[in-house]
């Protein structure tokens, strides 16, 4: 009869017979849990999404016509108040406070809608 010798398995490889899971603890350095990533993707969205329909609404602001100018400045200063609610929803998800200089940011798109408006 042969003996067989059993082979030592090399450490990077798996042991079927015992697998074994890696665990990592929170303040392990290394890919990003899943609620930061969550938080960064659903604010992301959110503020595209948002910022789509502030540009949408000056687009419309655009295309009204020029005899009615305060329906298209009334559309440009709601443009800019959902470009504020943008930043806003985005600073809300990361829970940062509200008041910033970064709402400023968000009134861009009502001040170019003017602009193109009021030419």
């Amino acid at each position: 009869m042969t003996e067989q010798k059993e082979q030592k398995r090399r450490r990077h490889l798996m042991d079927p017979a015992n697998p074994q899971r890696e665990v990592r603890k929170a303040g392990d350095s290394g890919p990003m849990h899943l609620e930061p990533v969550q938080k960064w993707v659903l604010s992301a969205l959110a503020f595209t999404t948002i910022i789509h329909l502030s540009v949408g609404i000056v687009i419309a602001a655009v295309y009204i016509d020029e005899d009615r100018p305060s329906a298209r400045i009334g559309l440009n200063v709601i443009a800019a108040a959902f470009g504020v609610l943008s930043i806003a929803v985005f600073r809300a998800i990361h829970q940062k406070r509200f008041l910033s200089p970064w709402l400023l940011l968000g009134t861009v798109p009502g001040i170019v809608g003017l602009v193109l408006v009021l030419r």
